[in-house]
């Protein structure tokens, strides 16, 4: 009825069914698998194939297909690698991109511009599939999460690593970690933590920010999370026994530093951020921010004209039906102006004609003069000829004429 409003709190009186959405969505999702593209970049023997290989357990890089560190082309390009991995009757196709040869030149000069194109391309990608008429599922190749591996100095970021993030941080998920921390003494490890988030602010670099959350219980986990960014870490896939139990990590003469002990170092808490916990935020956030900034500047540059951006709050018709009369304008302009260089075209041309039919014509009637004097010569030359033969015959039939009355006088 007219003026009639509906109860936004309605309570049902039986079992309708919608309440099985989410195991729809579950099972959905379960049989399309999903997709994450985790970037790795740093200086090379920093151990980011052995991380990569500890946090999914897989040996990604292996002797047949060696690490960034131990190939022999270190110049810097892009090898993204694919690898399909189930686990519990999920599947995850995980795309890893690393960039051998970063930060080795010795001039290391734009070294993040491969890094940053490549980022820019797979948006580019998804935005044209998006874009097409006739959408298809096309896979979702953009890059969700860098892992940034800082070296373990102790005396803070270099320039590079600086420049480098405050390129990147508005494409895309940025996570600092300290490579090769069992390097570093506890306290060495605390102050370094502390120096290099000190500098992240002084620099207004924004790095990954964990999303809140409303329960306490995970809001206390949230916060022990928070206290080990940057992750200081160290990755090993050799097992060894240790007090009876097998574990994964480095022998050293004074002990053992295992991978897999939040007291010796932070790659446990880095695997369950990465993989248990926010791996679909960090998807969120590059789809809801990272993405729709690039997408947002390309289709804005895209319907600017004359250097103005078309104005949102207008009616979209009224905006088509302008953008097709000033379409219209442009190609009659366009027309116009291709006529004319058609025409200066064609005048040029036919005026190069012309020069070359008078060049031609000069040219024949030179030729033709030079073969007549050639033929004049030649006939003086025939006629003095003659003349000469003529003169020679007579002159010899008189000396034959005297040779033969000698000899009749010889004779009697």
């Amino acid at each position: 009825m007219p003026g009639s409003r509906l109860d936004p709190n309605k309570s049902l009186e039986g079992y309708v069914g919608f309440a099985n959405l989410p195991n729809q969505v579950y099972r959905k999702s379960v049989k399309k698998g999903f997709e994450f593209t985790l970037m790795v970049v740093g200086e090379s023997g920093l151990g980011k194939s052995t991380l990569i290989n500890s946090l999914f357990l897989s040996d990604l890089y292996s002797a047949e297909y060696p690490g960034p560190s131990k190939r022999h082309n270190k110049t810097l390009q892009i090898n993204p690698t694919q690898v399909l991995l189930r686990e519990g009757g999920v599947q995850l196709k995980l795309n890893v991109v690393d960039t051998p040869g970063f930060g080795d030149a010795v001039d290391n000069s734009n070294c993040w511009e491969p890094v940053t194109n490549f980022i820019d391309s797979k948006f580019e990608e998804y935005l044209n599939a998006e874009s097409k008429v006739n959408r298809k599922s096309s896979p979702d190749n953009r890059v969700q999460c860098c892992l940034y591996f800082i070296a373990p100095t102790g005396h803070g970021l270099k320039p590079l690593d600086i420049e480098f993030m405050k390129r990147l941080h508005d494409k895309v998920n940025i996570i600092p970690l300290i490579a090769k921390a069992d390097t570093l003494t506890p306290e060495e490890c605390r102050d370094f933590k502390k120096t290099i988030l000190n500098e992240i602010e002084k620099n207004q670099i924004r790095i990954y920010e964990f999303p809140d959350v409303e329960d306490e219980e995970e809001n206390g986990m949230l916060k022990k999370l928070k206290e080990r960014v940057p992750f200081a870490v160290v990755g090993s896939n050799r097992v060894m026994e240790v007090n009876g139990k097998k574990v994964r990590g480095r022998q050293y003469p004074w002990g053992v530093v295992e991978v897999d002990n939040l007291q010796h170092n932070d790659f446990l808490a880095l695997r369950d951020m990465l993989i248990r916990t926010h791996m679909q935020d960090l998807r969120d956030v590059t789809n809801n921010v990272h993405y729709e900034n690039y997408r947002y500047k390309k289709l804005a540059n895209v319907s600017a004209t004359d250097g103005k951006v078309k104005d949102g709050s207008r009616d979209p018709l009224t905006q088509m039906e302008e953008e097709r009369k000033e379409h219209r304008q442009k190609m009659k302009k366009m027309e116009a102006e291709m006529e004319q260089v058609f025409e200066i075209k064609v005048k040029e041309k036919m005026q190069k004609l012309k020069d070359s039919e008078t060049d031609l014509q000069r040219r024949a009637e030179q030729m033709k003069k030079s073969l007549e004097q050639q033929k004049a010569e030649l006939e003086q030359k025939r006629i003095a000829f003659l003349e000469e033969k003529r003169l020679w015959e007579s002159q010899n039939k008189g000396d034959e004429n005297m040779t033969l009355k000698k000899n009749k006088k010889s004779l009697f």
